[in-house]
């Protein structure tokens, strides 16, 4: 088993208001994002990265592009955000700190459902 402890993160404080913490592992990162109230994150896109980003706390109004066209919709607590490949910011019209979780990983094309559902031994 491996923990990482928070001091061994890095924290970078993004000048449009967003305040990360950053573990990156080999085959994954994960982050964990403040985005502080009345803040945008500049607008961007990634080749190859998947990124899902889950919202533990508040509401942000996610941005992206399909195409020419630009669509919105508000995600709060719970929901889960796969960005793809498309252009997208993230923009916090609230009063209040937006916490959420983001994962990236470089995705294989591989299935790995069954996989995941189960691949657990009970230890005695």
């Amino acid at each position: 088993m491996k923990i990482v402890q928070r001091e061994k993160s890095l924290s970078v404080s993004k000048p449009e208001g967003t305040n990360v913490r950053y573990y990156i592992r080999q085959e994954y990162e994960l982050h964990y994002n403040e985005q502080v109230a009345g803040s945008s994150q500049v607008w961007h896109h990634h080749k190859k990265i998947l990124e899902s980003l889950y919202i533990i706390e508040g509401e942000l109004t996610a941005e992206w592009k399909v195409g020419e066209k630009t669509k919105n919709q508000i995600v709060k607590a719970g929901d889960l955000i796969e960005t793809e490949n498309t252009p997208h910011t993230f923009i916090n019209h609230t009063d209040k700190i937006v916490k959420f979780i983001v994962i990236k990983q470089v995705p294989t094309g591989e299935d790995k459902r069954g996989i995941l559902k189960t691949d657990k031994v009970i230890d005695q």
